[in-house]
Formats: structure tokens, sequence, C-alpha cells
């Protein structure tokens, strides 16, 4: 039987918006990227069959197949081919799934899966036009801020526990930052300051120090008078890149490469396109079902904080050990480049994976229109 094994696992330092990475075209984001893949891993470029990459908008820089486009900056040879696809914010989670589809049934031996996105350069909703009256006559069109309102009523969470909840990823993510734990993981990059100048950007700018319980309950409510969601419950709005390199066990010894771990389970589910942040709910079961394990087995979670209270719906349903989940953080402090997330995510998981030999680790996100996707993977020793 053939399997899927990551062997290696970078991604940039995740920027503010309009911040470091402002300056960077995302297909040089990317490109970056996978340079720092194939250099890290010591692979022959030539061997890579195929390049599949998340991004959510893709219009103008981030248009016409980027996932191609950066293969080609990058130092791979031309024939290795490239796609982009699009599944929301799970986009390159859902490439990581495709590359280990593609492996596990014999089509390919090699495969990278990427994801890029520079919200600064290329804004969320610019690639949107009018859906029409068809889906507006089926379903409520909100956004997903509403959602999330929506969600913090029906668990009944409190502002306070909102707050605790953002403060705990801003410290987790500080800590991880300042112990070095993000600096396996990351490929610093130089990059123009807002003056011009020449910068080695090199850790994640998103996280602050400075935050607090009444810094975080003097935010207002954002997307409804009176509500509970503050933008210090919501993911920030980043930039960056990252990539998994995907193969075999059986490639894996053949090229010398030591795998991070194995993949074992893939999910995805649908949900209520108006509720919107509850697919994560039948995707973490339908994934622990696949891998015939159950949550108190898995040593390590991530949960992709697009809204604090996705996160905490989430462990109330599964009653997730908290000290489990986004141990270093999540995207309330670190960022969400939308593509870039899914496997920004998954390296951050497999790295500290290793640091504390965890043997399971699951991940989920949720995504636009109702839509999640999860993983699990199982460390190799």
């Amino acid at each position: 039987m053939r399997d899927a094994v990551v062997v290696e696992a970078v991604r940039t330092p995740v920027g503010r918006h309009k911040g470091a990475l402002a300056q960077v075209h995302p297909v040089d984001l990317l490109a970056h990227t996978l340079n720092a893949l194939v250099e890290r891993s010591g692979v022959d470029p030539a061997l890579i069959e195929d390049v599949i990459t998340g991004t959510v908008t893709q219009v103008t820089e981030q248009g016409a197949n980027i996932g191609r486009i950066a293969g080609l900056v990058a130092n791979l040879p031309p024939t290795v081919p490239g796609m982009t696809l699009n599944r929301m914010c799970s986009s390159s989670q859902q490439a990581i799934h495709m590359a280990a589809q593609g492996v596990i049934a014999g089509d390919m031996d090699l495969v990278v899966a990427c994801g890029v996105e520079s919200m600064t350069r290329v804004p969320m909703g610019s690639e949107w036009g009018h859906w029409g009256k068809s889906i507006e006559d089926k379903y409520e069109q909100i956004s997903q801020g509403i959602a999330a309102e929506r969600m913090v009523a029906d668990y009944g969470f409190s502002r306070t526990e909102l707050d605790s909840f953002s403060l705990t990823s801003h410290q987790r993510a500080i800590a991880a930052r300042e112990s070095g734990r993000f600096a396996a993981e990351i490929a610093p990059i130089d990059a123009l300051d807002a003056e011009g100048k020449l910068q080695r950007v090199s850790e994640d700018e998103g996280p602050r120090a400075n935050t607090s319980m009444e810094r975080l309950g003097s935010l207002k409510s954002v997307f409804m008078e009176d509500g509970a969601i503050t933008a210090g419950h919501a993911s920030q709005i980043s930039d960056g890149a990252s990539a998994l390199l995907i193969t075999t066990s059986e490639k894996a010894a053949e090229l010398g490469l030591k795998p991070m771990a194995r993949i074992i389970a893939r999910a995805h589910a649908g949900g209520d396109p108006v509720a919107m942040l509850y697919a994560i709910m039948p995707s973490t079961r339908r994934a622990l079902k696949n891998a015939g394990l159950s949550m108190a087995e898995m040593d390590l979670i991530e949960v992709n904080e697009a809204f604090a209270p996705v996160v905490m719906g989430w462990s109330r349903e599964f009653d997730a050990d908290p000290e489990k989940i986004n141990v270093n953080g999540g995207a309330i402090a670190l960022g969400h480049p939308l593509g870039a997330s899914g496997s920004r995510i998954a390296t951050t998981l497999l790295h500290q994976m290793g640091r504390q030999d965890a043997e399971f680790g699951l991940h989920t996100m949720c995504a636009y229109h109702g839509l999640a996707t999860t993983t699990i993977y199982q460390r190799l020793n």
C-alpha cells in the first residue's frame, strides 16, 4: 500500500496588512518559499511532478495560475507543472489533500502542496462579482462576521470569554516567537520597507506583546451594533506563503529523505452556507472516523482562528483539551493570509509535533460558504 508522507515544510514570516511584506509581489513570496523548500529538503527539483497551490483571491497579481508562474520564477525547471485551486480559507489544506491523493494513487511520487496570499496587494473580495438572484432567493447572504455573531449567541459565549481566548492566542504566539520555536519553519525573506530600504524579515508581525484584557475589552464591536465580535476576536488580514513537500515512504527512503509525518486521514465537509462556520464539526468527525482514532488520542490540535467562537465552539463540541489546541497561538495573533493559511498551519503543527514527540496531530479549518477541511497526521520515528 502506498502512503503519503511530508518530508519538509516551510513558510515565510506572516506579515501584517500593509506591513513588512507589503512590497513583495505574491509571485515572489511563493517562489521564495518554493526555493527554500527545495534547498532544505535537498531534492533535485526536476523530480517534482506538480506544484499544487491554494490561493483565494485569484485576480490581478494572484491571477492566471499563480502556482505555475511562481514555479517558473523559482529555481524549478519548466518541466515542473503547476496549478492553483480555491477552496476559500482552506485552499492550501486542500492542496495538501490533493498532493497526498496523487502520491497514494500512484499518479506522482513527489509533489509540492503550497499556498500564497498577499491581502495587502490583492484585497480580499476583490474577485467577487454579483452571484445572481438565484442564490439570493435560496440563501440569506451575510458576512462571516455576522455568522460569528450568531455563533456567539448559539453557544452563549460571554465577552470576557472571547477576550480571554484572544489574549491567550497572542500570549502563546509571543512565547513561541521569543523562544525561537518558529525559527525552524520560517524562511526569512528580504523585503523593501515603506522608505524603500531593504530589510530582512524573519519573524511574524502579528502577535501583540502589549495586548491585555483591558485593551481587548475596550474594543468596539465591528459587525453589529452592540454585538460581541470585535477586531480582537477575528483573524488578522495578512500576507504570506507556505509549502510542504509530499511523497511516499518508499520514495523518501530511496531519496534519503526523513519523513516528518504520515498523512493518515483527510476529510472535507459542507454545511449551512448561512451559518457558515459549523462545517468543521462534521469534517472533524469524518477525519477521526477515517483514521480510526478518537479526539482523546490527538496530541496536538490546530483549529484555524477565523474568529474566536469558531475554536471555542469546536472545542466544546469535542470536549477537547484546550492545552492541546493552538499551542503556539493562532490566526488571531499570527494572521490569516487566506490561501496560505492551510499549509502555514500544517507547517507549524508538523514542526511542533517533532519538538514534543507527539504521535498524532489534527488540523481543521472552516471556509466561506459553509465549507471545512480536516487533516490528521501521524509522526514517524
